[in-house]
């Protein structure tokens, strides 16, 4: 039987279920990176990762509403003495959980050419992407004690032969889909026609895809995924149908993503039967100046706003959250 690629939408049949009881939850993942100019082209060296010093405060944040964050770790972040020092008490005691997330520009070997379209590691010849995931995940169970069993592409760049890289290593979860948005004017995967839904990527059922929630809202939301490709050719499409209340794509994030769409979002999500909504941020976003989302402090308490009204809404809705760990011993195969 041949492999199925993360770049193709599965069929209806490989829709994901989980056991009696699961109901609908939420599952909070950090794209745990080095520090860098977003607005500047990607440099292989020279990162810092002096953030990770507010990972404390922001575990104790999430202690405090109950969530079990996933830190999905690049390369920068698990070689550094920090890490090391912060994420392995967390993971011993239950606090967090930790997974993979390869950023290849930084992530040895570094054989190919720094260029926006290698930066998307699906599009590395296979043996070099494997051999940069192998890297990767050998630095992560050395460093961190820990056999990681999520993971995420940076740049969402997942590639034909991902998930065969990834059941090599014992990855059961996949989480780089990001439905509706599509990344190919800049060399990487199109996800337009993605379901929100977790499915399973084989036939065989051994590697879960849980996309990051993204949801169409408005009149014309139904018609979302047809009308997508114009709003990116007509840049003033979107605002002007996001103003209107025709049609407005809303991630699931708080960066970039008011509290208010937000709960539009997770509405239309609960409403069309989502069993599991998936969260994101990264986190260089827990200091002002990092990203373009958090630039002073301001920005970065309606961060921890965002989160906190989000939370509370998903306990007025009774959604619950969850785990990686969870997620495996729930899920029917």
């Amino acid at each position: 039987m041949s492999e199925r690629s993360l770049l193709d939408p599965p069929p209806p049949a490989l829709k994901a279920r989980f056991k009696e009881g699961f109901g609908q939850r939420a599952l909070l993942t950090i794209d745990t990176e080095e520090e860098f100019d977003w607005s500047k082209p990607l440099a292989p060296t020279g990162h810092k990762v002096d953030h990770l010093l507010r990972i404390g405060k922001f575990q104790e944040f999430c202690e405090g509403i109950g969530v079990i964050p996933v830190y999905l770790v690049d390369w920068p972040v698990v070689s550094s003495g920090q890490a090391k020092d912060i994420f392995p008490p967390l993971v011993a005691s239950g606090r967090a959980e930790i997974g993979v997330q390869l950023h290849p520009w930084v992530n040895p070997p570094q054989r190919e050419a720094v260029t926006a379209h290698n930066s998307f590691a699906g599009n590395l010849p296979p043996d070099l992407e494997q051999e940069k995931f192998d890297n990767l995940v050998d630095a992560i169970e050395q460093n961190l004690g820990v056999s990681p069993l999520i993971y995420r592409a940076g740049r969402y760049g997942v590639g034909s032969q991902t998930a065969s890289i990834l059941k090599q290593r014992g990855i059961a979860i996949d989480t780089s889909v990001r439905p509706h948005h599509d990344y190919s004017e800049e060399g990487g995967p199109d996800f337009s026609r993605h379901p929100d839904y977790p499915y399973w990527t084989d036939e065989q059922r051994s590697l879960l895809e849980i996309p990051l929630t993204t949801c169409y809202w408005g009149m014309l939301r139904k018609q979302g995924a047809t009308l997508q490709p114009l709003v990116q050719k007509f840049p003033g499409l979107g605002g002007a149908l996001a103003r209107t209340g025709m049609l407005e794509r809303i991630p699931l994030t708080p960066e970039g993503t008011t509290k208010e769409e937000a709960i539009r979002c997770i509405d239309i999500a609960l409403d069309d039967g989502l069993e599991l909504l998936v969260l994101s941020l990264h986190s260089p976003s827990l200091v002002p100046g990092h990203t373009p989302y958090v630039r002073n402090e301001d920005d970065l308490d309606a961060l921890y706003d965002w989160l906190r009204a989000v939370y509370g809404y998903f306990d007025l809705r009774g959604v619950k959250p969850t785990s990686v760990g969870e997620i495996m011993h729930q899920v029917e195969v």
